[in-house]
């Protein structure tokens, strides 16, 4: 690869995935070595963590598996500690984490809702706060956090949908606060690309999903994962606040969403 990321020390959170094949914080991590970056891979599952870290050494690169909770303060403290003291800092936090609710409005319940809070929006917060004096000690950095286009149109996925919008809104305040110390924060909102989180839906579903983009071609954790790497990079050195958007045009639809 071109070293994009070379000499660079980052965090990915879920960086297991689920089961077979590839999710987003895989890929992301992945690229991330093969573009020179120093990864720790945080899990909830240390085996999935360790088994993306395997795959990262055995294609020469480094990384550092380790388990933890993103809902605990405590936990992604610990993370950012992995990195500092395995390689000396922190450049780049990549804010991967996210678990589905597939409910409407009036069939989720108070705990699901709750969940999904806890997972997919306060973990960007607590992650965040974690990493932010190891960053301003390296003079500033690159976090990454990963929303959805369920949050930017109508969605049925109630909770989810909420949360992922909760996540742009968080990125763009916190761009504002952090951008003083050089520390750049953006969004990426994939669309239907097909990961294992989906792998459930079935083969119908996943071709109505393809069809339904403007490209009709079907998105890959690969295809998120470059977009991190781009705003990872020195390459996005003026870019904060944002929300890159990776769906193969389905949000320039009229529908604007797939349901499923």
């Amino acid at each position: 690869m071109s070293g994009r990321l070379a000499g660079k020390v980052a965090l990915v959170t879920g960086a297991g995935s689920r089961g077979p094949g590839v999710g987003n914080g895989k890929a992301a991590a992945i690229l991330f070595a093969r573009e020179g970056a120093r990864v720790v891979c945080a899990d909830a599952v240390k085996d999935r963590a360790a088994e993306t870290a395997e795959l990262i050494r055995a294609e020469g690169g480094e990384a550092e598996p380790v388990a933890g909770d993103v809902t605990r303060a405590a936990d992604c403290r610990a993370m950012v500690a992995t990195a500092v003291d395995r390689w000396g800092g922190l450049d780049v936090v990549h804010n991967n984490v996210g678990i589905e609710s597939r409910h409407d409005v009036m069939e989720t319940t108070e705990e699901e809702w709750d969940r999904i809070m806890a997972v997919d929006l306060k973990s960007m917060l607590l992650t965040t706060q974690a990493a932010v004096p190891a960053l301003e000690r390296r003079g500033g950095g690159s976090i990454i956090c990963i929303s959805s286009v369920a949050g930017l149109r109508g969605y049925g996925r109630t909770a989810y949908a909420a949360a992922k919008a909760g996540v742009i809104g968080f990125v763009t305040s916190v761009a504002v606060q952090l951008g003083p110390q050089g520390i750049r924060v953006n969004a990426i909102a994939p669309g239907t690309v097909w990961t294992p989180m989906v792998e459930d839906l079935g083969p119908e579903a996943r071709e109505r999903r393809r069809r339904a983009t403007p490209l009709g071609t079907e998105g890959t954790a690969w295809d998120v994962g470059w977009g991190a790497v781009y705003l990872a990079s020195d390459e996005s050195r003026w870019v904060t606040g944002q929300v890159l958007v990776i769906d193969a045009g389905l949000t320039a639809t009229a529908g604007g969403g797939a349901r499923h």
